[in-house]
């Protein structure tokens, strides 16, 4: 089945119903695609099914309460909804989703749902009454209307022996249909190419400069990229992390490196996006040997300016839509305008770096796109969810030139 979920977050939420035994057979397909998932639980769940038997299959403990201290000294609620990329409650009985028609956080379960910007899927289970009953219907066209996806549910034999719509959907599908939750198809048949990571600079065989950039958001654009149905080219400094499939990854280590990877790359490229921290200037000589301290307190090294990618990117012949990225300390969107400006760029992403908690080596960040006449605030989430954000904008001003 391969690993269509590779790199996903999945928080499975289990409400109360004889249907919560194939939740744990869900967890495992879930894993085999590559998904990471933690398991939210109601109370009437744990009626059903032990948060044990989810724990172990999840490799995760079970989240059960609201008000556990423990969790909540660290806003475990909110934690848990940034954590997500898709939240799938399965099963969903017609109480749950009574609740989340109503907007209620009662519990854990609903109020990470209240607090989370991923997407929401439901896989209803219920007896064939209370399913074709006025009030769940009504219930799950509103629940439509805000956006938040429905599997099923199948028909056939129920616990309670009647037959008929209400059944849970079989794991396999349901896993199935989480996958094409993150294939948006915005960019089918363009060809993207992103740069991510770090550069570095060496001074001797030994030594180098560089930056704190870990990849992170690059990666989690080109996972966005693919998912959209688009064509991807990564080229990236040194990180420790994995090319999501479907990738072609190109590896460089010096912004000279990357400058040539990203001209070579322009003759099939219809998106260009720079999110790689490259470094503006390098050494003017590097050392054959590794330098010694031979005594001196301090050294010098002479530095000499890198090629500026994006700005050749965007002079190109045969140029792309160009994406560039600002990361600033201060004066943040000041800056990002006018370096959209100046190097001629479509959009530009602007992040504070500044901030501890987002940015350079963090799991989460918060951007503000910026064009020539319009600015986009992307609020704080995990780089995932905020990746395909960047991209469905990308799409629709790609759309336009």
């Amino acid at each position: 089945m391969g690993g269509q979920l590779r790199n996903r977050r999945v928080l499975l939420g289990v409400s109360g119903g004889i249907a919560a035994y194939k939740s744990a057979e869900l967890i495992r397909r879930l894993i085999d695609l590559g998904a990471e998932v933690r398991v939210v639980m109601t109370k009437a769940a744990q009626e059903f099914i032990t948060p044990l038997t989810l724990q172990a299959l999840s490799g995760f403990p079970v989240s059960t309460d609201l008000l556990d201290p423990e969790a909540e000294a660290a806003m475990g609620h909110i934690e848990l909804a940034r954590w997500a990329d898709l939240i799938m409650i399965a099963p969903a009985s017609a109480d749950l989703i009574s609740r989340l028609t109503l907007g209620q956080g009662d519990d854990l379960l609903t109020t990470v749902c209240l607090a989370s910007r991923c997407p929401i899927a439901i896989a209803p289970a219920m007896n064939q009454a209370m399913w074709h009953h006025p009030a769940t219907q009504a219930n799950l066209v509103t629940l439509k209307e805000r956006g938040i996806h429905q599997f099923g549910p199948d028909s056939g034999g129920q616990a309670c022996g009647d037959v008929g719509l209400g059944r849970m959907s079989d794991p396999d599908d349901l896993a199935q249909a989480i996958s094409s939750v993150f294939q948006t198809r915005l960019l089918e048949g363009k060809t993207v190419v992103i740069t991510a990571g770090p550069t570095r600079e060496a001074i001797d065989p030994v030594r180098y400069i560089s930056n704190h950039s870990s990849g992170k958001m690059g990666y989690a654009l080109a996972q966005a990229a693919v998912d959209a149905g688009a064509k991807t080219l990564l080229i990236s400094g040194p990180t420790n992390l994995s090319a999501p499939d479907y990738v072609k990854r190109i590896d460089v280590i010096s912004a000279d490196d990357m400058y040539k990877a990203s001209m070579n790359s322009l003759d099939e490229c219809d998106i260009f996006i720079a999110s790689a921290a490259v470094a503006d200037f390098r050494p003017a000589s590097i050392a054959e040997q590794k330098i010694k301290k031979t005594g001196q307190e301090t050294m010098s090294v002479d530095m000499i300016k890198n090629p500026d990618i994006i700005a050749s990117v965007a002079a190109a012949n045969k140029r792309p839509y160009v994406v560039g990225f600002a990361a600033e300390t201060q004066q943040v969107i000041d800056y990002a305008r006018d370096k959209l400006i100046r190097k001629n760029l479509d959009l530009i992403i602007a992040n504070d770096v500044s901030n501890p908690d987002i940015g350079f080596n963090s799991e989460n960040n918060a951007v503000t796109l910026v064009t020539k006449d319009s600015e986009t605030a992307l609020p704080e989430n995990s780089k995932t969810q905020l990746a395909r954000d960047i991209l469905e904008v990308i799409a629709a001003q790609y759309s336009r030139n």
